[in-house]
């Protein structure tokens, strides 16, 4: 049966932002046209409940690496604070120069409320474009924190990824602060610094349990103090060894236990794309983990990575690397546990090349369609804006502006719970 998202898109999300010569308005809402009769209804998972407290964290803020001057959503520098011992710095601002900066035209915007309120009256929720970025120590975020003010105003939670570098995340707390918008953030420790244990995979020739109180130790003790464990994610684990399911297994459970004893949200595996096979969800120890995931979708996810390795074919050997997020749901349907959260923390193509934009928007349009009708996929992380891995940076960062035009102007349609969208992937093929 085929299943039809309603798709909204004011402009050309490939084209460079207009300039309006009046204020925009958003689409009419009699442009909403409710699903056909019949469609399979996708299940929501409980809005977020946890607090958004206000104000700063009063923990001494150290970032990683230190912080540079950024900008805000209207072009404005902003300086954190840098703390080192008991004394405070403060980012010295660059000088000014003589060319001026124009103001960013303004980016025509779907009325969400508004939207959100005609869906509700129709029995149907919204979903935005589930596509946000990955960013770590150097490569090139210019433009990022512009993308988090400007989904944020709208209401659109956005999807940010950081490895080592706790800035960009501080940054995006302190703005899901102030507005209450659920964005979904996840945080990494994968460099070394200095220690003779892996940070990304467990140390597999110790027994589970003392491997996972070992990894979790470290990793807890790491965690940025100036982040919000009950606001970012913590992924501990990156493209796990998919030969020893049950093992992974047993580690998930306790440091699942670990994560929650410990007032923290935990992501776990971090497969590879293509990984794992079906078969491997299916171990004991793992259908406990599933299902205690299942019924902590707050606080314990499945972290998933989905690239195709082809930059010139999103859609390679789908739903086998991109999409297979989905047999994931089909085995937890057939064991009649609910779908577990999933991040996809690392999505795109290759580890060193990003296509054109106008090529990327495509492909990015597809997999926001993709993800749309299951709310318990949270989003899916852009690679990567961060250094190392060839150019991809710079090409990543060519993203950032077009994927904010398309994000403000783009939304589906899905009904609300208690049913839930069925598995049917021959449907969102590209």
């Amino acid at each position: 049966m085929l299943i039809s998202l309603l798709w909204v898109t004011a402009v050309s999300a490939c084209q460079s932002p207009p300039t309006p010569t009046a204020t925009p308005q958003p689409p009419a809402l009699s442009q909403i046209t409710p699903s056909p009769a019949g469609y399979p209804l996708p299940t929501a998972t409980p809005p977020q409940t946890e607090p958004y407290p206000a104000g700063s964290p009063t923990t001494t803020l150290i970032f990683t690496p230190p912080p540079a001057a950024t900008l805000d959503g209207e072009g404005s520098e902003i300086f954190l604070p840098l703390v080192g011992g008991d004394e405070a710095a403060t980012a010295t601002p660059l000088p000014p120069t003589n060319t001026a900066v124009p103001s960013p035209t303004p980016i025509p915007t779907v009325d969400f409320t508004a939207v959100r309120n005609e869906l509700a009256a129709q029995g149907l929720t919204l979903a935005p474009v589930k596509i946000g970025f990955h960013t770590g120590i150097g490569g090139n975020s210019e433009g990022l924190e512009a993308w988090m003010h400007a989904l944020d105003a709208a209401g659109i939670p956005f999807f940010l990824k950081s490895v080592d570098n706790a800035q960009p995340l501080f940054v995006a707390q302190e703005i899901m602060r102030q507005s209450g918008v659920p964005h979904v953030l996840v945080y990494r420790r994968a460099s070394l610094g200095g220690s003779d244990y892996d940070w990304n995979v467990p140390n597999y020739s110790l027994p589970p349990e003392q491997a996972a109180d070992l990894h979790w130790q470290m990793h807890r003790d790491a965690f940025p103090p100036e982040l919000d464990p009950n606001l970012v994610w913590l992924e501990t684990i990156n493209e796990v060894d998919k030969n020893v399911a049950e093992w992974l297994g047993q580690f998930a459970l306790k440091t699942a236990e670990l994560a929650l004893n410990d007032g923290f949200r935990w992501a776990a595996f971090g497969w590879a794309s293509g990984e794992p096979e079906p078969e491997d969800w299916q171990t004991p120890s793992m259908v406990a983990f599933l299902r205690l995931a299942g019924n902590n979708p707050n606080r314990l996810a499945i972290a998933l990575h989905e690239y195709s390795y082809l930059v010139d074919d999103i859609g390679h050997e789908y739903p086998y690397k991109l999409g297979r997020f989905q047999t994931l749901f089909q085995v937890a349907d057939g064991l009649g546990i609910p779908r577990p959260t999933v991040l996809i923390t690392e999505w795109g193509w290759t580890y060193e090349t990003v296509p054109p934009p106008e090529q990327a928007l495509r492909d990015i349009e597809w997999a926001a369609r993709l993800y749309a009708p299951y709310p318990e996929v949270k989003g899916a992380a852009i690679w990567f804006l961060g250094g190392n891995f060839g150019e991809i940076a710079n090409e990543a960062q060519q993203l950032i502006i077009p994927l904010t035009q398309l994000s403000l102007q783009t939304y589906f349609s899905a009904p609300q719970p208690p049913a839930q969208a069925p598995i049917e992937p021959e449907n969102y093929a590209p």
